[in-house]
């Protein structure tokens, strides 16, 4: 299947293909982090489950710390690892009784040599678990773990959720590293990306979000094209939408980023406040995310003077958050790469007008620059800061923005879509491994 079939396809979109009458899919989802407020794999499989038990399939997550938060209606089957990186112990050492088996030894040996060992330890514990229950589902998707355990006979066909590769994540910490030692470091906690580029080569049936990742998993991956479909993810409408009662706070520019992800391009957008508040000293800006004590974000706040100019908010619910983006004048996504963009996605549903880079997917979901956001080059804080500007002055065009990107994301990117075109590619997985008998 060439690129262009796949977008233009029943699967771009997550488009339906006619098979509601078909028997309802038993479904293994899993997951090895499952943080609903940090990172978009909890906000994946909560809502992609959702809306797959809505389409009347039995959907049972099994995952790992942190739990996913899930809907009335999925189950959670827990796999405890050893939560090595649990707040507000991080990087800690197992008492003795807390080991069980070999698994639970290799993980803390791969932490203590500076590896990350989760993708490859809950592989092995879900590979345990589904074959000790074996005929209990009719398709399993891994979402993203590509580890060694799921390799061959799981007892159903596996489907895997390729969001985009950590490769990529791993080339620009790598190019953020100043020095030697950070460099080597940096190698060695990505050392699991070698397992995942080997696991990502020998699957069956790759899904990804977006058709930038889609090329960046057939480059960096080496997946062969056909195997890799596309079915764009999206926001939650009705919790993302836009409310006239919540007030707007004159200067409010929000975006979702940590202090410490390079890729994000927080520092970037840091820089690009500086430039705006010299003709607007009202400007300023929430960052719901962690704040890092140190760093390039944080020496640029400190270099500039923004300490009373940017506030970081993590751990607020869902509601609060929603209603901190309403509030907003602006929501940015300054990201140097994104695999598709959630909270691009998410600002737009609300009506928020957004500044966005062209990193990776994120043009996808917004579309060209002055028909739903304003569109500026990764890692450029003067574009940023002019488009910026420019919106924060001009109340007509940020109306214009915020309605069109409603308009594009209930179009294009919602949940229920997202579902349709998923239990389309299980079918498809199913109808492959019985042809192979």
């Amino acid at each position: 299947m060439t690129a262009e079939a796949v977008e233009s396809g029943p699967l771009a979109g997550g488009g339906a293909s006619g098979t509601e009458g078909d028997r309802p899919l038993r479904i293994a989802l899993l997951t090895y982090k499952g943080n609903p407020y940090c990172g978009g794999q909890g906000v994946y499989v909560r809502h992609l489950g959702r809306e797959l038990a809505r389409l009347g399939h039995s959907v049972e997550v099994i995952g790992a710390q942190p739990y996913p938060v899930l809907d009335e209606g999925v189950p959670l089957t827990e796999l405890p690892s050893l939560d090595l990186y649990r707040q507000p112990d991080p990087f800690r050492t197992p008492g003795r009784g807390e080991y069980r088996d070999w698994i639970d030894a290799a993980e803390v040996a791969t932490m203590w040599t500076g590896g990350f060992p989760e993708p490859l330890t809950f592989s092995l514990r879900a590979r345990r678990h589904l074959l000790g229950r074996r005929g209990d589902f009719d398709v399993v998707h891994d979402n993203q773990t590509l580890g060694y355990g799921l390799l061959g006979d799981l007892g159903a066909p596996l489907v895997t959720t390729i969001h985009h590769p950590v490769t990529v994540d791993r080339r620009l910490d790598l190019e953020a590293a100043d020095s030697r030692v950070r460099r080597f470091s940096v190698r060695r906690w990505y050392a699991f990306t070698r397992m995942q580029k080997r696991v990502a080569r020998r699957l069956p049936s790759v899904l990804t979000v977006s058709a930038s990742s889609r090329q960046e998993i057939v480059d960096d991956l080496g997946v062969r094209p056909e195997r890799v479909q596309v079915v764009h993810i999206g926001a939650d409408t009705d919790l993302w939408s836009p409310d006239p009662s919540v007030a707007e706070v004159p200067g409010r520019i929000v975006t979702t980023s940590s202090a410490d992800v390079p890729l994000k391009g927080l520092v970037h957008l840091v820089e690009a406040l500086a430039k705006v508040r010299t003709g607007n000293p009202g400007a300023h800006l929430v960052v719901v995310g962690k704040r890092a004590e140190d760093g390039p974000v944080a020496q640029a706040i400190e270099r500039h003077g923004l300490t009373d100019a940017v506030e970081f908010v993590k751990g607020i619910s869902d509601a609060e958050l929603v209603d901190l983006v309403r509030g907003a004048q602006i929501s940015c996504v300054p990201s140097l790469y994104e695999g598709f963009s959630l909270p691009a996605a998410e600002a737009m549903a609300t009506g928020t007008p957004l500044v966005a880079t062209t990193g990776g997917a994120i043009p996808e979901v917004t579309g060209p620059d002055g028909e739903a956001c304003l569109a500026v080059p990764p890692g450029d804080a003067d574009a940023l800061a002019t488009a910026l500007g420019r919106l924060l002055g001009d109340a007509e065009l940020r109306a214009r923005l915020g309605a069109a990107g409603r308009a594009r994301v209930l179009a294009n990117f919602t949940w229920a879509r997202a579902a349709a075109g998923t239990a389309e590619l299980y079918r498809q997985a199913i109808a492959a491994r019985a042809a192979r008998g």
